[in-house]
């Protein structure tokens, strides 16, 4: 493969800052530089700012680790939504999705990931001691496990279940309108709102 050939460094190591993004190749990631250097050097300044601002500033909610633009996301802040109630996601994409089928009036625990040993990833890398501790000081009657139907889905699943199992509190899982293998995110939300209104009990086969 012949290498492409940049006629200046500058343009080309935005190029490589570019390429890291996923998704993004290096041909992509020329069009991109390409149509910055096109704009005003102000609208470029902002862009800029907004990323480095976004980086510095944005936290994580100290109680269901979702981003916010303070240490307590609007959710977790908001006395209308039922706190009895916890749905637990891999991700900030996940309650994204939840939160735009308007179907679901609860709050969230955001996991952070799955457990996955091909991409090593324990339950000590995840927010799942916290979850217990969530749980251990009451209030919380159910627990969603809204974790995407595939085996490393499941995986987590079991293990939380079975860390959640001495305490008096109800475990269910979304109904599975979703297919096996699929990931939340990318669900319609006409399906994925069908799937948290009709979960069921979680029940572990022993």
């Amino acid at each position: 493969m012949i290498q492409q050939q940049y006629p200046s460094q500058l343009l080309e190591k935005a190029v490589e800052a570019f390429a890291t993004l996923p998704g993004i190749g290096r041909k992509t990631a020329l069009r991109l530089v390409l149509f910055l250097l096109r704009q005003e050097p102000s609208e470029v300044e902002r862009f800029a700012s907004a990323l480095t601002t976004m980086r510095q500033e944005i936290h994580h909610c100290h109680i269901c680790h979702n981003i916010s633009d303070t240490d307590l996301c609007p959710i977790c802040a908001d006395q209308g939504r039922d706190h009895t109630t916890v749905c637990v996601v891999e991700n900030i994409r996940d309650v994204m999705a939840i939160e735009n089928t308007a179907q679901y009036k609860g709050v969230y625990h955001v996991l952070g990931g799955i457990i996955s040993p091909m991409e090593d990833m324990g339950p000590g890398d995840l927010e799942i001691q916290s979850l217990i501790s969530r749980v251990s000081e009451g209030g919380i009657k159910e627990v969603i496990l809204a974790l995407s139907p595939t085996m490393e889905g499941d995986t987590t699943n079991f293990y939380i279940s079975r860390k959640l199992a001495p305490y008096d509190v109800r475990l269910s899982v979304i109904a599975r309108g979703i297919s096996v293998g699929d990931e939340l995110e990318y669900a319609d939300e006409v399906t994925l709102g069908r799937s948290i209104l009709n979960r069921t009990p979680f029940e572990i086969n022993k």
